[in-house]
């Protein structure tokens, strides 16, 4: 942590810094923090403090990809506040996290490729200053950890993890958004399938699973790609045979010439899109190996992830492109 100084007064202005009472958080939950504002050598008024929520999204243009920061919620916490020259001024706030956030940690590590954070904006005199840049940890709920363990069960890889501008067919979004984990498959379907993406899709009461296989060019799978989608409770997803469900449409996955597609009964409401969801499929850098839980082995947290998440975040300008619905 570190204390930005806000250029809109200059030298010996004010500086900002925004302090969370925890970095780790899950989606429908609400983060709590402090906005610590230490007055400079003259007073100062600042029209608004404003919090948000930013995320690394990739974003496809024709041919081409590019990274860009997605914001995806922005809240005022405070407005009219006076900063007395050399005197400090706290601002508490209470920031929701949405259901749909990424989860960028497993079991209390950071997820590789995966930042999320609180970005920190003082209005004065109508224009912008940032401030902080502060990384969340998002783990996943119960219900998608229940998926994730099963993953590990069944032996697949780790491979990587992104966030995707776009909208999943078929599957009601709130964020123009969607995250992509990534996963070589186990060895039994090492020979059939290239890999396999899991996205999650939640809100309050529901669950939204969906798979999409990469399979392996061929005579009989001609390199086409292979769709799941299941669909439940939150509740009734801790109850569910998630690694059965997930192996039974794998092995249908392999075994099929072309697209096969899958929603497995007695999984709550199910369905499946023959043409897939809007996912691309794309092949990224190597991931790091074992279970998407070990998977951030080597990655160290704290001070390093603060200054990665400052480095994530610049782009052109440091403006976010907008995906926010």
């Amino acid at each position: 942590m570190f204390k930005r100084m806000l250029s809109a007064f200059g030298v010996g202005g004010p500086s900002v810094d925004t302090v969370l009472d925890t970095p780790h958080a899950q989606p429908g939950q609400v983060i709590t923090g402090q906005v610590r504002i230490q007055g400079g050598s003259n007073d100062a008024h600042i029209d608004q403090i404003l919090l948000s929520l930013v995320t690394r999204v990739e974003v496809e243009h024709g041919d081409h990809e590019f990274n860009g920061v997605s914001e995806f919620l922005r809240a005022s916490v405070a407005q009219g506040v006076r900063v007395a020259a050399g005197q400090p001024v706290t601002v508490p706030f209470q920031l929701p996290i949405p259901w749909e956030t990424p989860i960028t940690a497993v079991g209390g590590q950071p997820l590789p490729g995966m930042t999320v954070g609180v970005r920190t904006e003082l209005v004065i005199s109508g224009a912008p200053d940032k401030g902080d840049l502060d990384p969340v940890l998002v783990g996943p709920l119960p219900s998608q950890d229940r998926v994730l363990q099963a993953f590990g069960q069944l032996g697949f890889q780790f491979r990587s993890a992104d966030v995707e501008a776009g909208r999943i067919h078929g599957v009601n979004q709130e964020l123009g958004f969607y995250q992509e984990i990534e996963f070589y498959p186990p060895p039994q379907f090492a020979g059939a399938v290239n890999q396999v993406e899991l996205t999650f899709v939640t809100n309050p009461h529901e669950l939204v699973v969906v798979l999409e296989a990469d399979k392996r060019g061929g005579l009989f799978s001609s390199g086409s790609d292979a769709f799941g989608r299941f669909h439940t409770t939150h509740h009734d997803a801790l109850g569910t045979d998630w690694a059965g469900a997930i192996n039974q449409w794998l092995a249908q996955v392999a075994q099929r010439g072309g697209h096969a597609a899958y929603g497995q009964p007695g999984y709550g409401h199910h369905g499946y899109d023959q043409h897939g969801y809007g996912h691309h499929g794309h092949h990224r850098g190597p991931g790091m190996g074992g279970v998407v839980a070990g998977a951030a082995a080597g990655v160290v947290g704290g001070m390093i992830l603060g200054e990665a998440m400052e480095e994530v975040f610049e782009d052109d300008g440091g403006e976010a492109f907008g995906f926010d619905e």
